[in-house]
Parts: structure tokens; C-alpha cells; sequence
């Protein structure tokens, strides 16, 4: 398993945690694909069997993995992840309401970065999606709200596309009971299963 720490990253310093600002799905997700290839050329990975998963940031770095570089991967996981940046910045939950300019200089503004933040919102890119994708979400989620998840699942399937989609009623952001971890985990065996052991 790979975990990138890619720029915008904590923990390195303010310039790095910078180089990372209104990146997302650009260069913050370059430094993921880049840590892909770097283990295919390793001879590390099958550059056929290659997924991506992640929870919350990293839940929309699969969704984009998938939107923006196709031919990357061979399926994703997107677990609470955020698929539409516009609805994603205008739900953000009371506690963070201080933190709004912030997430702006970040991510981008809904209106000075109307373009760009288009551009790296993995729902109005599914038609270049071509890999298998589960989605998995708690529906009392404050920070990504199931309506990120709702989404990207219906508008998959009004194009044909089966997504598997674990919701669970009693979880919020990320699985905390004990018996829905086990059946996440589970059934993320079997879909990585069906998908990359050819």
C-alpha cells in the first residue's frame, strides 16, 4: 500500500502545506499519480491491478483519481469523499463557518473560482470515469453530508454504470460501530476481489 504525502499536506512545513493550495484535483492529485507510477516503473505493481481508496480528502482524491486519469486505475473506494466542491463548500457544517475563508483559500472560492472548481469536481466529469467504483457513506455525516455520495451514485447509474453504495444510517463521518466496520471491510475484499484478481 502506497499513502502519498502529497503537497498540501500537514506536518512539512507552512511552503508545503501552500503548494497545495487550490490544487485539489490537480497538482495535490499529480503527487498521487506520480507515486503510482513511480511503483509500476519499480516493477513494485501490476500497472493493471493498480485502486485507489480513501476516506473524507481522500475519498475525493478516488473519485478524481478515477474522473482524471482513467487509465490509472482498475477501480476506486470513495468512503465519505466529496464529489460536487460547490455543494461540498456550501454545506460545511456551523463549526467550521470560521473556517469558510480559509477553506476558500484552499480549495477556491464558489464564486471568484467558479471555473476551477468545476473542473475538479469529479460529478461533472463521470463520463470519463471507466473504472468499477464503491461508495460508502454515514448518513449523519456533518462534514461530507450523503448528498456528496447520493450524487456521484445517481448520476453513475442514470448512465448505466452499477455502483455499489454502502450507506449506513447510524454512521457519520467514517464507521464507528463496530459490526458496520466488519461488513465495510468486507465487502471491500469482495469488490477488490471481482475487480483486480484477474
Amino acid at each position: 500500500m502506497l499513502q502519498v504525502n502529497f503537497r498540501g499536506s500537514t506536518g512539512y512545513g507552512k511552503e508545503f502545506l501552500d503548494a497545495g493550495n487550490k490544487q485539489w484535483g490537480k497538482d495535490m492529485q499529480n503527487d498521487i499519480t506520480d507515486g503510482v507510477n513511480w511503483l509500476i516503473e519499480e516493477g513494485t505493481v501490476d500497472a493493471d491491478r493498480v485502486a485507489i481508496y480513501g476516506a473524507s480528502y481522500g475519498g475525493y482524491a478516488a473519485l478524481a483519481g478515477l474522473a482524471f486519469t482513467p487509465d490509472v486505475y482498475a477501480a476506486g473506494i470513495s468512503y465519505v469523499g466529496p464529489s460536487n466542491i460547490f455543494t461540498l463548500l456550501d454545506s460545511l457544517p456551523p463549526y467550521w463557518e470560521s473556517e469558510r475563508n480559509m477553506f476558500y483559500e484552499r480549495v477556491g472560492d464558489p464564486e471568484k473560482d467558479k471555473e476551477l472548481l468545476t473542473a475538479i469536481s469529479p460529478l461533472f466529469h463521470i463520463d470519463q470515469m471507466k473504472a468499477p467504483l464503491f461508495v460508502v457513506q454515514g448518513a449523519n455525516d456533518p462534514r461530507v453530508k450523503q448528498a456528496e455520495s447520493d450524487q456521484i451514485v445517481e448520476a453513475l447509474r442514470e448512465r448505466g454504470v452499477d455502483v455499489p453504495y454502502m450507506l449506513k444510517t447510524n454512521e457519520g463521518h467514517g464507521f464507528a460501530n463496530v459490526e458496520n466496520q466488519l461488513d465495510l471491510y468486507r465487502a471491500i475484499e469482495k469488490f477488490l476481489n471481482r475487480h483486480l484478481m484477474k
